[in-house]
């Protein structure tokens, strides 16, 4: 049987402070930008969201779905509520995150597939990489909206 971290375990692995603690948010920015791969870098970005969309949404589609597939589902899904957040907030429909967090999936999974590494790099050049795709993803998702709509 496998062990489960608690919520308050998983973020002190994630952003090595207990959840809550002074630096938590650099921590987090630090470790996810400073990733050696894209990958990498969201094993540690908001892990509070994070442990609740591996728990409910990842873990359980990847016990009968590839684990890619399951991935991009979690990343779609964590879009849709994004939109649905901001849907609600704007008092209309909003269907801009799931595309955008649907690119960054493809982006995690193909870039694990094909071992894309920068780990030896320094940790400036790894934070421009990893935002770099933050911001090409969302650019081409802003561009395509703009397009289509």
């Amino acid at each position: 049987m496998k062990s489960t971290l608690s919520l308050a375990q998983y973020v002190k692995k994630r952003n090595g402070v207990p959840l809550g603690a002074s630096g938590s948010m650099t921590n987090m920015l630090s470790r996810a930008l400073g990733a050696s791969s894209f990958w990498g870098g969201w094993q540690y970005w908001n892990p509070i969201w994070g442990y609740y969309l591996s728990r409910n949404i990842m873990r359980p589609l990847a016990s009968f779905l590839p684990v890619s597939l399951a991935i991009l589902v979690t990343f779609l899904v964590s879009g849709a509520l994004h939109d649905i957040a901001v849907s609600i907030i704007k008092w209309k429909i909003v269907l801009f995150f799931t595309p955008w967090f649907g690119l960054m999936g493809l982006v995690v999974i193909v870039s694990k597939a094909v071992g894309i590494s920068y780990g030896q790099v320094s940790w400036p050049v790894r934070a421009l990489t990893n935002a770099s795709f933050i911001f090409v993803s969302l650019g081409i998702t802003y561009f395509l909206e703009t397009l289509y709509a």
